[in-house]
Order: C-alpha cells, then sequence, then structure tokens
C-alpha cells in the first residue's frame, strides 16, 4: 500500500478515519446486504483451496445473482485471520471452518454455521519423503516441526488434535507458520517443516512431485473417523448471530445458493467442476487441479446440513486439547453454534 503523504492535512485524515468507522458500523450493523441493495461482503480463509471451492463456485455458476444478491468474495490465507475480521464487522460472513464457531462461543461470541458444505476436513498431514519413515504417525510428532497455516487455524486445531490422541502433548512439537500453496511446499523443501497440515491442491502437489506423503488422511470419512474418532464438519458459512436474525431474507438466499452448488457438485464430474473455476486456479497445470478437486470433492455433503454426531464430535475434539473449551465443555451450547432452519427452506 502506498505511504501516505505527509501533506495530507489533519482535517483530511480525520475525515477519512469518519467514513472508515462508519463503513465498519455499517457491515456490523448489516447494513450491507440485498435487502438494502448493499454488498454481502464474504471472507474466504483461502479463497483458492479446494476444501473452499463452494465459495467461487457458487459466483462461478451465478447463483448469487440468481437469488438477487450482491457478493463479494474476499479471501485471507488463514481461517484465524478470517475469523477476526467477521468479529471486527468487516464483513457479513465468513467461510471457513465450523470448529471457529465453538471456539469464539467460549469467548462469548456468537456466531453460527447457516451453512455446512462439509463433513470431514478435508485435509491431511504431510510429512516430507525423505523424513517419512522415522515420522510414521502422529505418535512421532515429539520434536518435529510442524507446518500450519497460522497459529489459531483450523491447520492448528487438527494437528494438535492429531497429537493429543497419539500422547503426544502440544508443547512436545513446535508449530510453524508454513501458510499453504507455494509457501507451504517452500517451507517442506527448505526444512522448515518435517510435516504438515495443508489442503489440496497443494496435496497434489507434493504427492505428483514426490516431495512428500500423506501422513493422516482426513479428506475421506474413513479417514477422518480413524483419525478423529468421528465425522469433524469443517467447510461452513458461518455469521454473527445477530446479523442472522436481523438478515434472515438475505441469509435465505445465501444458503439457497450454496445449497444449489452443493448440488451441482455432486451431479458433476471433477473435469467439469474445474471447467467452471477462474483458470489461475490450476497453477498452471489443468491435470493436476482436476485431481486435487477429484480428491477432495468428497468432502462436500450436498445437502448443506450439519450432521449432529459432527457438531458433538467436534466440541469432544477440541475439548481435549483447546485451552480455550477444556474446562468449559459442558457450558458450550452447540444448538448456538449452527442453525438448519435456512437449509431446510432451501431445500423445499
Amino acid at each position: 500500500m502506498p505511504a501516505i503523504s505527509t501533506r495530507v492535512t489533519a482535517a483530511a485524515l480525520a475525515a477519512v478515519a469518519a467514513l472508515s468507522l462508519s463503513a465498519c458500523r455499517d457491515s456490523r450493523g448489516g447494513d450491507g446486504g440485498a435487502g438494502s441493495g448493499g454488498t454481502v461482503k464474504i471472507m474466504v480463509g483461502g479463497i483458492d483451496k479446494v476444501i473452499y471451492l463452494p465459495a467461487k463456485l457458487t459466483e462461478q455458476l451465478g447463483y448469487f445473482k440468481e437469488q438477487g444478491l450482491d457478493v463479494q468474495l474476499l479471501t485471507e490465507p488463514a481461517g484465524a485471520q478470517a475469523e477476526n475480521v467477521l468479529i471486527s464487522g468487516d464483513v457479513q460472513g465468513v467461510v471457513g471452518f465450523y470448529d471457529h464457531t465453538i471456539d469464539l462461543q467460549t469467548k462469548g461470541k456468537c456466531v453460527q454455521s447457516v451453512v455446512q458444505m462439509a463433513d470431514v476436513p478435508g485435509e491431511a498431514e504431510m510429512v516430507a519423503t525423505a523424513k517419512a519413515g522415522a515420522l510414521a504417525s502422529p505418535a512421532a510428532f515429539k520434536g518435529r516441526k510442524l507446518g500450519v497455516t497460522s497459529p489459531g487455524s483450523s491447520t492448528d486445531f487438527l494437528t494438535r488434535a492429531l497429537a493429543v490422541r497419539s500422547g503426544v502433548k502440544t508443547s512436545d512439537y513446535t508449530t510453524v507458520k508454513a501458510g499453504a500453496g507455494a509457501t507451504f511446499i517452500s517451507t517442506l523443501d527448505n526444512g522448515g517443516i518435517d510435516a504438515g497440515m495443508t489442503t489440496d491442491p497443494t496435496i497434489a502437489r507434493l504427492t505428483s512431485t514426490g516431495k512428500a506423503k500423506v501422513l493422516v488422511e482426513m479428506r475421506t470419512e474413513e479417514g477422518t473417523r480413524k483419525a478423529l474418532g468421528g465425522l469433524y464438519p469443517s467447510s461452513s458459512l458461518y455469521m454473527d448471530c445477530a446479523y442472522v436474525k436481523s438478515h434472515a431474507e438475505t441469509v435465505q438466499k445465501l444458503a439457497n445458493a450454496f445449497v444449489k452448488t452443493l448440488a451441482w457438485i455432486k451431479q458433476h464430474k471433477p473435469a467439469e467442476i474445474a471447467a467452471k473455476m477462474p483458470a489461475d486456479y490450476a497453477g498452471g497445470d489443468a491435470k493436476l487441479y482436476e485431481k486435487a478437486i477429484g480428491d477432495s470433492a468428497g468432502m462436500f455433503n450436498g445437502t448443506g446440513l450439519m450432521p449432529a454426531e459432527g457438531a458433538k464430535n467436534v466440541l469432544e475434539v477440541l475439548a481435549q486439547f483447546s485451552p480455550n473449551v477444556q474446562g468449559k465443555k459442558d457450558q458450550v451450547d452447540l444448538s448456538k453454534t449452527y442453525t438448519t432452519e435456512f437449509v431446510s427452506k432451501a431445500k423445499q
């Protein structure tokens, strides 16, 4: 961002500040949205990740416009950053992991999933091929450098869960902010991490080049149940509870659009899905991107509904390691972390 000229007057700066505050108040108060002719801003925790593919695909298919919505998709590389933007009131929704709604409730924030897109994480713990022999399971995490997109992100949550479930304390390994995509791959290449939690298409790039192997598979229901003891609902559209209540019409339209997209995904092949996405998402390798979609598309549930057993398991998993949830498990009201109201109407 260009530096502000030193010649800008104090009055001009004050005016800019006032406008910025006004914009935040409008967003936090929910003035944006179809009902008022404004824009619905949605932050995506990595818009080119396959786990969040429904967000951009809904736009590409024209389903937002079909509902009369003006949706602006923004992106942050990690879910922790995306949730912060929602809390600050700068966006109306986040396409990110459901587990953030539970974590935020323990901090006194009411946020709920209004469309639950996936029943499993769609992630995998990847280990550098050269270290795969010695690092064959999460039980060997001790003393290792493990990559996550950022501390407090769902990749961090999942890494902690795998460690604790294998008898390894979270203090026994080093958490490294490794980002995603090319940044994650570069960090693995230069030895900055021994293993790390990531998603497609990064997984496909790592396996196709032989740089890394899948250590723990959580892109499938079978793999997720084995790793986490049950389903772990992940990708969702979550929003501030107050906004959901005051802008039910807009939320319903968003649910209509997303549910239609989820059904579309189930009805089409990976090549057809890839063809609808922006060309640059393929990173110059269309076939590899198609494979990445094929490897992860099964994570999407096709309905947008939250599986009740999955929500309970997310709470169980977080309670095993999260300092925010430990000791507060019985105080968490899961019914406030998600709603099936809008998706049920969309299905009708």
